[in-house]
């Protein structure tokens, strides 16, 4: 799928690797509609970008919200052709704790519900717009991209809501792309590893760069625009179906 011929619904795109993916979108041509709760943001992220960019207060889980973001969607831009999934939260929470106790089931419930369902919820409701479209000439009518996390295989201490959660997406990518086949629907996802997102946005810089000296090369965190040259890759590469990819500078995580 050309880039310049994209109309990508992105979540979480107010920021961090969704911001950036919407910048490399707007910027080969493309548009985007930006889902997230974060309006401040979302509103000032479109004033920027202008008028190949939509933004939708949105929340992934509710079937009610992302129905009606979709169908702005539709009606700004005329059709949806791409989604790239990269709404999500985190905790750091053992399943035990002498000094806490157990796990704390809404805690778990939320990750799951936010990261997990919430992608499959954007999915499921996308598809029956990305249906309708006409096939391109290299047969496809659409490119889901979804983020998961190297945790979803080097799970750490304390990420076992994170990595269960995005072990999920992983999981359903593959039956996903088969699901979708017939329809010219392709499925893919990205594993990221340790990338300057807000999540690490409140560490000191020593502690940034304790983290990137755990990549073996190059030894840094990653920028959310190499995780968003990757999406355009995916979109320009009709071959890429059904597979998870690491982007992660060959980091493999120790325990804690």
């Amino acid at each position: 799928m050309n880039i310049d011929h994209v109309s990508a619904v992105i979540t979480g795109g107010a920021s961090g690797l969704g911001e950036a993916t919407a910048r490399e979108i707007v910027a080969s041509g493309g548009n985007v509609t930006i889902f997230d709760l974060q309006e401040d943001r979302g509103n000032k992220l479109v004033k920027e970008l202008g008028d190949h960019a939509t933004f939708v207060k949105t929340d992934v889980t509710s079937a009610e919200s992302v129905q009606a973001a979709l169908d702005h969607a539709v009606s700004t831009f005329g059709t949806i052709n791409a989604v790239v999934n990269c709404a999500g939260i985190g905790v750091a929470e053992k399943t035990y704790s002498g000094r806490k106790g157990a796990h704390n089931l809404e805690n778990f419930s939320k990750v799951i519900q936010i990261n997990l369902i919430g992608t499959f919820n954007t999915i499921r409701l996308a598809t029956e717009h990305m249906a309708k479209n006409e096939p391109n000439d290299k047969g496809e009518k659409g490119v889901i991209v979804n983020t998961a996390s190297v945790a979803a295989f080097d799970g750490q201490i304390g990420q076992v809501a994170y990595a269960a959660s995005k072990g999920g997406i992983v999981s359903m990518t593959l039956p996903l792309a088969r699901d979708l086949a017939s329809e010219g629907i392709r499925v893919m996802t990205i594993a990221p590893g340790l990338f300057e997102t807000p999540m690490f946005a409140s560490l000191p810089e020593k502690a940034k760069e304790s983290l990137g000296a755990m990549v073996p090369f190059p030894s840094r965190l990653g920028y959310p625009e190499e995780y968003a040259q990757l999406v355009k890759g995916i979109f320009e590469n009709t071959m890429l179906n059904g597979e998870t990819i690491r982007l992660d500078g060959a980091v493999r995580m120790q325990p804690k």
